[in-house]
């Protein structure tokens, strides 16, 4: 596990990386960020950790502390601008991680310590996890889970992406408008973030037909 050091400066570019696409986001897709619920307190993450036997990662402790996810849109309104995470992912709020988490690791005998913290909105059979199973390599590292086959790391083939360097990504991409580009340094062309014309955040691969019933706006430079 990192040293004392190491944790304080991932969480504080946690705090940092979700400011700046917080701030983006109330500018740029007001619908995305109108979905974000209040920050959650100790008490709420300490009872969540305890009812799922696992702790949370301090950098994922210190996202929710910030926010706890997002609520479902009102009656009436379009799900896309949940999906405003990479990959049109919908961020769980801790009810929901709970609950998936008991689901995959009671029902499909999941991997113990694999917290997952998304699924996308329109399809709740896959989504994203951190990696809080202390001493492992990939220990609060992203990855992908999906319900017909084993999770894997984000990006495969390593030890996954770092929460709050990925979140800083995201907040770079969004600033500078454009795809993301993975830890090595390689571009994720087909994750690229875009507006939808009801006012929310989405990321799309290009060169797809728009699936955004109501249009779309891909972001081609500053914002």
């Amino acid at each position: 596990m990192a040293g004392r050091r190491d944790v304080e400066e991932s969480v504080a570019q946690v705090v940092a990386a979700w400011e700046r696409v917080e701030m983006w986001s109330q500018a740029h897709a007001p619908a995305s960020a109108a979905l974000l619920r209040p920050g959650a307190g100790d008490v709420e993450i300490d009872a969540v950790e305890a009812a799922i036997g696992v702790g949370l990662p301090p950098p994922l402790r210190a996202w929710y502390r910030l926010r706890d996810g997002i609520d479902a849109p009102g009656d009436g309104q379009s799900w896309w601008p949940a999906g405003f995470l990479p990959g049109g992912q919908g961020w769980y709020r801790l009810a929901q991680l709970e609950s998936a988490y008991v689901m995959q690791t009671r029902d499909w005998d999941r991997t113990a310590g694999l917290i997952p913290i998304s699924c996308a909105p329109d399809d709740m059979w896959h989504g994203l996890y951190i990696d809080a199973r202390p001493g492992e390599p990939s220990y609060g590292n992203l990855g992908r889970w999906v319900v017909d086959r084993e999770p894997e790391p984000v990006p495969e083939m390593t030890q996954g992406w770092p929460l709050h360097a990925w979140l800083t990504e995201i907040a770079d991409a969004l600033e500078q408008g454009r795809f993301l580009i993975e830890p090595d340094g390689r571009p994720d062309e087909d994750t690229w973030p875009a507006l939808t014309v009801c006012g929310g955040l989405t990321w799309v691969a290009p060169g797809e037909e728009p699936q955004v019933p109501e249009g779309r706006i891909l972001l081609d430079g500053p914002r």
